[in-house]
Order: structure tokens, then C-alpha cells, then sequence
């Protein structure tokens, strides 16, 4: 369980694709903030607010910061394995193919679950947008029933399922299946609506704010919060929480290969598009807050704080009223708007959030078919998951199993646990992919880095703690789930992965990994 495989064989795979030189640090910057700005500052504002009150703003500069050190960790060894796999590879090639399946199995939960949470996000839009033009969707339709299954909770009082967040996926499955590419200028486009709206809100918003400063007081009403304790709330409970705002920086990362100079224009790319969406993301918590307020609810009847996304926190009375608190919203930016006066400019955020998101949720749910992919080309999955469709030439039996997957989770969950949820999996995978760095500095001093992380021994470090402070600042319910989630990888490794592995019977697959994977761009 400890093999690995041969870094040649999988450098000679990137060696195939020749990849021209051509990005610079702008054209990177402007790459990383494309990738970064959307999903988790649409919908987890109201999450963040319920869990840290205005404190949330620091929540941002922390998982910024963590995501900065991890991002330089990442820079080193995606400019050397260049390949399909990201964390998954690197760990093959560098700690053995336990650690490797770990990572993968990890990468899987972050990506399939992370699709629900913005599949579950969009659905809180267009039910707010079609509320808003006087088209009232079911209740029952628009939200999961009130579930509690082992340490898994969630959902509303009256709810049966969440119908949008479930056709949504299916839309999404359908075009992956289909193998339709999705248009770079698309993409653009796409980005430049997100900005745009976020834009409006931070101009409508900021000039609201010097006349309501007692809105930032109490500044943290739930305390700094304890990685300890198995609440996940307080200051650093918002930030492993918003951390998912921040998911799409190693997208710069994996365009290394693509770079000119990479060890001066990654870590400018990386930096630079990081510290500009953490700005961004300042503004628009400090618009929110300093415009219409975001302290967190306290229940009446036994004096303690609403658990974020709770049954009874949506069937307070706070909640049910004519003018919710943000931390009531499934739609947190354009409910503000709408409740400071300017009801068309939250509908046209809505909106904005409507048509951008659904590419979140296909970049996503790709991500986690060709993790899914390469394991199953690797033998540590069964074969016929890897199944290319003979007419769209896709892997269209995983891309089913993850729209079920990410279907499932969306009918039922709130969008702040299956954020959460996601989150562990990324923080252990970039953990990992930390530690790797470092070993790999031993173990093949003399092997070619286009990008070397600048003091490595500091920052690989920070990375580590980072990630492991947001892992344990998670609720308890995130941390089960994602033991449970490990346990039933490490059955299912041994019972056949183990046994089955590529390498384990001398097979090197030198392949195009992305051979067959359904020709989307990288996520």
C-alpha cells in the first residue's frame, strides 16, 4: 500500500502535451480571480453571519491566508506533474498509493458535495427571483425536510425536497454526459456578470455604512471560536466555513506549465488574485453588515445561538417575518439589497447569481468525474466506471453515479453543511499535497521545478497548521462525516483498490490521462 508511482512515467504523460508558454503575471492574476470569485460569497454570507456575526470579516483574511500558503505549496508541484489528478497524482508519485487514495477519496467528497452546496445556493436564487417577479414556487419543493440520520442534520419545517437544486444537477449531468464543451468566451463572460453584481452591491451598499457603525457592535458576539470544541461557530468556525469561498485558486496553480517565468509570475498570479478577491470579499461583507446588519439570532426559549441552517432558526419568528435578518437568507446579497430599498438592483443580482452559478456546478461536478477517472484508470476503482460512451466519449457511467450523488445531497441538505462537508475533504487534500512538497525536496533534490515555493521549510509548515486549525474549527457533524467518509474509502481500498491496483501488477498506464475524460476545460 505504500507503492508509488514512477514520477517519470507520469512526467512523460505531461511531456506529451507541449503546452506553450504564454500567460503572464496579469493574464494569471485575472485567471485566479475568474476562478475564485463566486459561489461561497453568494451563499454562504448568511452562514458566516450566523456563525460569526461582523466578525466574519476577519473569517475572510484567515481563510484567505491559508489558502495563500497552500496555493504556493500546490504552485511547486503542479508545475512538475503537470497531469490530470492534481493532489491525487502528486500523491502517488510522492507518499504511496494509501495516501494517494485518501487524497482522491478526499477529492471526491470536496468536489461532489462542494457541487451540491452551489447546486443548493442556485436553487435559494431562482426561488428568491421568482418570488421576487411574483412566482411562488411550493415551499415543500424548495427545501429538504427536517432530517436528522446519525450526526447529519438539516433541512425546514414543512420541506420535502429541494426540486430546483435537483434539476439543476440533472441539467448539469445531462451536458457532461453529452460531452458539450463549455466556451472559453462563455466562461468570460459568465465572470464578468459575478463581478459586475458584486460591484453594484459594494457601491449601493458602502455609503449605507457610516450611518449605521452600531451594526459592527457587538464585533464578535460568538467569540473567536475553539478548534476544541464541536460547535464549528466564532470567528474561526466562519472561516472553515468561508474557506469555500476561496475553492478555484488552484487554478493558477495548475496553469504553471502554461507560464512564462513561473517562479516569479506564479507566486504574483497566486498572491496578487487572492489578496484582490480577499479585498473584494471585505467590501462586500463590510456593505452587508454596515447596510442592514448580520448578528447572529439567539433563540428565545433556551437563550442560545440558532445553529446555522437549523430547522428552527428558518421557523423562528425572526425568520418568518416581513423583514428577514440576513442570517434568515438563502439568497443573503440580493435579500440585502432588496431590504435597504433598492429591490431592482437585488433582483438583478439575483439574477446575476441565476445565470453565473450553473457553471460552478458543472466545473465542480467535472472535477470530481475525472478524479473518478484517473482512479478508475488506475485500478484502484472498478474498470467499468472509466467506461468512455461510444457515441459522446465521456465517462458517462461515473459522470451518472456523481449527478445521483450530488442530487442527493442537494434534495435534502443545506447549503452550509455541504460546504462544510466539501471543506474537510480540500483541507486534508491540501494538507497533503503540503507535506508532499517537502518530502519530495528530500527524496528528489535534483529533479526539474519550473516553480520552487519560496521558503519552503516556513511556508509548507503554515500550510499544515492552517488547514489542520480550519479541519478542527469545523462543527463536529462536518468532522464525522468526513471520518466516516475516510472509513468507508479504506473498506472499500482493501477490499479491492489494494488488490486490483495498476501499479501493484507492474502496469504504468503513459496514457493522456485527459484521453476520453469529455473534453471540458480543467477546473
Amino acid at each position: 500500500m505504500w507503492r508509488v508511482k514512477p514520477l517519470d512515467q507520469i512526467l512523460a504523460t505531461a511531456e506529451k502535451k507541449s503546452l506553450h508558454r504564454s500567460l503572464g503575471p496579469i493574464q494569471l492574476t485575472l485567471l485566479g480571480i475568474g476562478a475564485v470569485i463566486g459561489t461561497g460569497i453568494f451563499v454562504l454570507t448568511a452562514t458566516a453571519a450566523q456563525k460569526a456575526g461582523p466578525g466574519m470579516m476577519v473569517s475572510f483574511m484567515i481563510a484567505g491566508l491559508v489558502c495563500a500558503v497552500a496555493a504556493l505549496c500546490y504552485s511547486e508541484l503542479a508545475s512538475m506533474v503537470p497531469v490530470a489528478g492534481s493532489a491525487y497524482t502528486y500523491s502517488y508519485a510522492v507518499m504511496g498509493e494509501l495516501v494517494a487514495w485518501l487524497v482522491g477519496w478526499a477529492l471526491i467528497l470536496e468536489y461532489a458535495l462542494g457541487a451540491s452546496a452551489v447546486a443548493v445556493g442556485w436553487s435559494g436564487h431562482i426561488t428568491g427571483f421568482l418570488d421576487a417577479v411574483g412566482l411562488h414556487l411550493p415551499h415543500a419543493l424548495t427545501v429538504g425536510p427536517p432530517i436528522s440520520i446519525g450526526f447529519v442534520h438539516g433541512g425546514e419545517i414543512g420541506g420535502v425536497l429541494n426540486l430546483p437544486a435537483v434539476l439543476i444537477t440533472a441539467a448539469v449531468t445531462a451536458l457532461l454526459i453529452l460531452g458539450t464543451k463549455e466556451s472559453a468566451t462563455v466562461n468570460a463572460v459568465l465572470v464578468g456578470i459575478k463581478i459586475t453584481a458584486l460591484t453594484l452591491f459594494v457601491i449601493i451598499t458602502l455609503p449605507l455604512v457610516s450611518g449605521h457603525m452600531s451594526n459592527f457592535h457587538p464585533f464578535t458576539p460568538r467569540g473567536w471560536g475553539n478548534p476544541l470544541d464541536s460547535t464549528g461557530t466564532g470567528v474561526l468556525g466562519a472561516a472553515a466555513s468561508i474557506f469555500f469561498a476561496y475553492v478555484g485558486f488552484d487554478a493558477v496553480s495548475t496553469a504553471a506549465e502554461e507560464t512564462k517565468n513561473p517562479q516569479r509570475n506564479v507566486p504574483i498570479g497566486l498572491i496578487a488574485s487572492l489578496a484582490i478577491c480577499t479585498v473584494f470579499y471585505l467590501l462586500v461583507a463590510g456593505g452587508a453588515i454596515g447596510a442592514f446588519g448580520a448578528q447572529p439570532l439567539i433563540d428565545a426559549v433556551t437563550g442560545k445561538f440558532f445553529a446555522d441552517g437549523s430547522p428552527e432558526l428558518y421557523a423562528s419568528a425572526a425568520c418568518t417575518g416581513a423583514h428577514a435578518p440576513l442570517v434568515c437568507s438563502k439568497e443573503a446579497l440580493a435579500h440585502v439589497l432588496r431590504e435597504v430599498g433598492q429591490p431592482f438592483f437585488g433582483n438583478l443580482l439575483g439574477l446575476a447569481a441565476t445565470i453565473a452559478l450553473p457553471s460552478v456546478v458543472l466545473l465542480m461536478m467535472y472535477g470530481q468525474t475525472r478524479i473518478f477517472f484517473v482512479m478508475a484508470r488506475d485500478g484502484l476503482l472498478p474498470k467499468g466506471l472509466s467506461a468512455v460512451h461510444p457515441k459522446f466519449h465521456t465517462p458517462w457511467i461515473i459522470t451518472l453515479v456523481t449527478g445521483v450523488i450530488v442530487a442527493i445531497a442537494a434534495a435534502f441538505l443545506p447549503v452550509g453543511s455541504l460546504a462544510d462537508y466539501s471543506n474537510a475533504g480540500t483541507l486534508f487534500a491540501f494538507a497533503a499535497v503540503s507535506v508532499g512538497v517537502m518530502i519530495l525536496r528530500f527524496t528528489d533534490k535534483n529533479r526539474v521545478r519550473p516553480f520552487k515555493t519560496p521558503l519552503l521549510f516556513v511556508v509548507a509548515p503554515v500550510s499544515i497548521i492552517g488547514c489542520l486549525l480550519l479541519f478542527f474549527s469545523l462543527g463536529m457533524e462536518s468532522k464525522l462525516v468526513f471520518v466516516g467518509w475516510t472509513a468507508i474509502g479504506l473498506v472499500l481500498y482493501f477490499a479491492y483498490g489494494f488488490w486490483k491496483s495498476n501499479v501493484r501488477h507492474g502496469i504504468v498506464d503513459d496514457v493522456d490521462l485527459d484521453d476520453g475524460a469529455g473534453g471540458l476545460p480543467p477546473s
